[in-house]
């Protein structure tokens, strides 16, 4: 069974208003980024439609599924590095820095910060869990930037196993996981404090020889 990246996560269908989206971590960008977002803004339900993302990102000349766009967004937190505070005032100009934004996900501790925040943005307001579908196509997008091999076999574990929204813990446990623990599991410790379904993953994996663990 061949998993490919299929889901569009619900943040690229639907963005939060400038309202609760604050830009302010650019300096003279904040105003440019803020006039050009507005226009992709229904004012009727109070987000960026499928259209607008499907503008903004034409003007950038990048693919709206392309994880870069959380760096993009991640302003609303302020948790950009301050080096990015370039003079961005054309979208020309914002363009020239994605392939620095894009090269940030190669390092560990951006990548660490890039996909915790990932969790909040991707799912529903209101939700403390992420939706199962929107999930799957985040860890997707994520670790084809941050290679991860085993992250097919994870979501099709998840579709025949699971079927039930992935809570924050799982979430972040994950990326522990994946940062971790060896292709071979052979660290993987049984007591340790993992979440059941990172568990029940490890017994997927042995009892349908995927991975075949070394003998003590």
């Amino acid at each position: 069974m061949s998993l490919k990246p299929k889901y569009l996560p619900s943040y690229f269908v639907s963005l939060r208003s400038p309202a609760s989206l604050d830009i302010s971590v650019f300096v003279s960008f904040k105003t440019f980024l803020g006039k050009k977002i507005i226009n992709f803004i229904d004012p009727y339900v109070d987000m960026i439609v499928v259209d607008g993302i499907s503008l903004l990102c034409t003007d950038l000349q990048v693919d709206p599924q392309d994880i870069v766009m959380v760096s993009v967004f991640m302003t609303q937190k302020n948790i950009l590095p301050s080096d990015i505070e370039f003079e961005i005032d054309t979208i020309e100009k914002f363009r020239e820095k994605l392939s620095y934004m894009r090269s940030e996900l190669r390092d560990d501790q951006r990548f660490r910060e890039i996909y915790n925040f990932s969790f909040g943005w991707a799912k529903e307001k209101g939700q403390k869990s992420l939706a199962l579908e929107t999930a799957i196509g985040m860890w997707q997008l994520l670790f084809a930037e941050w290679h991860w091999p085993l992250v097919d076999h994870w979501c099709q574990f998840l579709q025949l196993k699971h079927n039930k929204a992935i809570s924050r813990d799982t979430w972040s446990q994950l990326l522990e996981f994946a940062k971790t623990i060896d292709l071979q599991l052979s660290n993987y410790d049984e007591e340790g404090a993992w979440p059941y379904l990172i568990d029940e993953f490890v017994e997927y994996l042995t009892e349908n020889g995927i991975v075949q663990r070394p003998q003590n």
